[in-house]
């Protein structure tokens, strides 16, 4: 009789822990369903000179697409105002070209400015005036750029080569490392092939047998390249002028350091290359990608805002 009392309780107790824990569970998500349902709206971060908007940091697997801005208006009544203020901004822009469209949904840009820019093309020179005088030595480490690419636009990929080619110091560079992470269209293959010819020697060309995803081809041009220092690059960008020697000289100081440029922004509709105002990346605790403000103290001393930041 003992034993069956115990049981009886102890299988009552089980239940009872089993029943509370499920109750705990449903409360917790459906508050963060609700807080989430709340804060669908891009939050913002204040820089010492103007709001910045917080930003998403596309990959070659992540590109944005017009569906953004023209669908889902009805779930939003704050659409309809951002959509016509879209169109305000880019007056110049068929926005019903079918050429457009179809570039645009499938890269996440305007196409048909890229294809007519220059692979080479001028962008200013955004760096602080304190900058112009920083001097670099020549016996800094060597490093690899390894850009990794998944059906990525021909003339923006190419653009991104030619970009580092020219601007960086050829006793720096020790190589690219392109890895085809199992494109499919036609012109990145044997016309990828024959336009990179023109940096024979520099130029390592890596196509994997099968989708490898983002982190596993990065980690496979890692594998195959042989520079001091290990450089990733997204896909579709541009470097500016003495982009590379401030990380070298950062890294070279302390080998232990990991180290990001200030980024700058590529108008996805005109391809215009604008400054980006002196922000830091950031992870919150849900490990999201925020922009945050740098404070001015962070800026005294003789080097001002040409000094790394924390």
């Amino acid at each position: 009789m003992r034993n069956a009392t115990i049981q009886c309780f102890f299988y009552g107790f089980m239940i009872f822990g089993f029943c509370t824990a499920s109750l705990y569970v449903y409360l917790y998500y459906s508050h963060e369903n609700s807080q989430e349902k709340k804060s669908h709206e891009p939050t913002s971060v204040r820089s010492p000179e103007k709001n910045v908007h917080q930003q998403s940091i596309h990959d070659s697997e992540q590109m944005p697409t017009p569906h953004a801005v023209v669908e889902g208006l009805d779930e939003d009544e704050n659409e309809p105002k951002r959509l016509q203020q879209f169109i305000n901004r880019y007056k110049n822009v068929n926005h019903s070209d079918p050429e457009f469209l179809s570039g645009f949904s499938k890269y996440g840009f305007n196409i048909i400015v890229s294809r007519h820019l220059d692979n080479q093309r001028e962008v200013p020179d955004t760096r602080n005036k304190m900058c112009l005088g920083n001097y670099y030595s020549k016996r800094l480490p060597t490093a690899s750029v390894i850009i990794c690419f998944h059906n990525e636009e021909f003339h923006a990929l190419f653009r991104t080569v030619s970009s580092v080619m020219s601007r960086t110091p050829d006793h720096f560079l020790e190589e690219i490392v392109l890895v085809d992470d199992m494109s499919e269209f036609d012109d990145l293959k044997e016309k990828l092939d024959h336009h990179l010819e023109v940096f024979r020697g520099k130029i390592k060309l890596i196509r994997t047998t099968k989708r490898e995803g983002l982190i596993r081809a990065r980690l496979i041009g890692a594998s195959r390249a042989s520079g001091d220092v290990l450089v990733f690059l997204d896909s579709h960008c541009e470097v500016n002028t003495v982009w590379l020697e401030p990380l070298l000289k950062a890294i070279a100081k302390d080998p232990k350091m990991v180290v990001c440029p200030l980024i700058d922004v590529i108008d996805h509709i005109t391809l215009e290359y604008k400054p980006f105002p002196l922000v830091r990346g950031i992870f919150d605790w849900k490990l999201q990608f925020k922009w945050d403000r740098i404070f001015s103290y962070e800026m005294d001393g003789s080097e001002g805002p040409s000094k790394p930041i924390r």
